[in-house]
């Protein structure tokens, strides 16, 4: 609170957080904004009447609701993440990227252009299976008929309506990266942020009041609440907490000067993959959900997959949801941080960890350490993740609750990100002043 009044009495801090307000609510406007071919009635129907709890409601949640709604920004930021995970995880493929990663400023600006193209592609390629499975009813669950969703069905309505979600998303990218070169935080967190704060506030009250005060349970609302408060403290602490593995720089003559010769730390948080092992388990574990809805409902491989797979709180889908977070857990780990990059990069520049050699030994003690750091890290994110289901089981919520695990890391990281980002502008701009002071008094004397 204390950083935020500091940054609202500094003017260009003040424009930068007036501007992200205006990009939101541009972004929470177009969420309303049906595309035209849409039947709003009827879909407001269809939402009313069905609850996605697999890969349709998590990317619903990013949206802040829009995907449901088939609005213009129906997409939301999806395609831009998947994109960037995308274009990060080819470097280890592709020797051509992981050149540019390494080539600096002008690289990753390559990068990002081909992170935008990608985005695109992959905008077409949703917005053309949203509106197939809209029209079929499978995307509101066969709760609803999905003719009278979409009336049209020529041709020429779904290309409109592929190019018009498709220039949504690129919009959204857009108002994204303003947000980042020109204002406070990353704007793609931020844009995900509100979405899912969007809706948080109206399904957690609903706990308690229930529908109309009909059906609410104070009880319930209570524990939820204390609840997630815990979960959000002991998340904000292990996200700020680091391994700090020293270093030291050795002294070098470069021409009459002396450098090096100064003692620093890697910082290894113990969370180094964030939020994408618990995205990837949900979406992977939403193939044969979606798939088995293609097919028909007394066959028995599809009411296998609708009784262990669809149903988040049965036995298979927590045990392989868990096993697939901690493998990507590891995984995503080892392609984000190359531990034989980190260790060419300290010998070059004369650094070493004290009593391990430099090169090889620094970097197979540093895998051995993130490996230990990835353990603790896998079982932090199992414990978030499986929260609400044991909510779910232990409380006999009917409703979705507001929060999952990987709302609570995206609303703690975010906030935590952001929080830091604009202290430290507001430092900035603390020093700014004191020299200009220093220098007004110096030019009187």
């Amino acid at each position: 609170m204390r950083t935020l009044i500091q940054a609202l009495r500094t003017k260009e801090l003040r424009n930068k957080i007036l501007f992200v307000f205006g990009i939101i609510i541009i972004y929470r406007i177009g969420s309303f904004i049906p595309t035209p071919g849409v039947d709003y009635t009827a879909v407001q129907d269809c939402v009313a009447g069905t609850t996605n709890e697999d890969f349709i409601g998590l990317v619903n949640l990013f949206s802040g609701g829009a995907l449901l709604q088939l609005s213009i920004f129906a997409l939301g930021i999806m395609p831009y993440i998947t994109a960037s995970i995308v274009v990060q995880l080819l470097r280890v493929v592709i020797p051509r990227f992981e050149a540019l990663h390494k080539e600096g400023q002008s690289g990753e600006a390559k990068l990002t252009q081909y992170t935008r193209y990608l985005t695109i592609g992959l905008a077409v390629l949703q917005s053309t299976t949203i509106l197939v499975t809209a029209r079929t009813g499978a995307l509101f669950g066969y709760a609803c008929d999905g003719t009278k969703i979409i009336p049209d069905n020529s041709v020429w309505n779904l290309i409109v309506m592929i190019l018009i979600m498709t220039g949504g998303t690129g919009l959204i990218m857009w108002m994204a990266e303003l947000i980042t070169d020109k204002a406070i935080g990353n704007g793609m967190s931020v844009l995900i942020f509100m979405s899912i704060c969007s809706g948080f506030l109206p399904q957690l009250w609903e706990i308690g009041y229930g529908t109309n005060g009909a059906d609410g349970d104070w009880t319930k609302f209570g524990i939820v609440v204390g609840t997630l408060i815990v979960i959000l403290i002991f998340v904000v602490y292990v996200e700020l907490a680091q391994r700090r593995i020293p270093v030291q720089y050795t002294r070098r003559m470069i021409g009459r000067k002396m450098y090096g010769g100064t003692s620093t730390y890697l910082p290894l948080k113990i969370n180094m993959s964030g939020v994408i092992p618990p995205i990837f388990a949900s979406s992977i574990l939403a193939v044969p959900t979606l798939i088995a809805q293609f097919g028909k409902t007394d066959q028995a491989w599809v009411k296998w997959i609708n009784t262990n797979l669809a149903n988040t709180t049965s036995v298979w889908y927590i045990a392989l949801y868990a096993v697939m977070i901690v493998f990507f857990c590891f995984f995503y780990t080892s392609i984000t941080f190359n531990t034989d990059e980190t260790a060419d990069n300290m010998k070059q520049y004369g650094g070493f960890i004290p009593g391990i050699r430099a090169g090889r030994a620094t970097s197979q003690y540093l895998t051995y350490v993130m490996n230990r750091l990835n353990t603790v890290g896998a079982v932090y994110l199992l414990f978030v993740a499986l929260i609400p289901t044991v909510l779910i089981m232990a409380l006999s919520l009917n409703a979705k609750l507001p929060f999952g695990g990987t709302t609570i890391l995206i609303i703690a990281g975010v906030g935590l990100d952001t929080l830091r980002q604009a202290k430290a502008r507001t430092e900035q701009f603390q020093y700014e002043g004191f020299l200009l002071e220093d220098e007004t008094n110096t030019e009187s004397k």
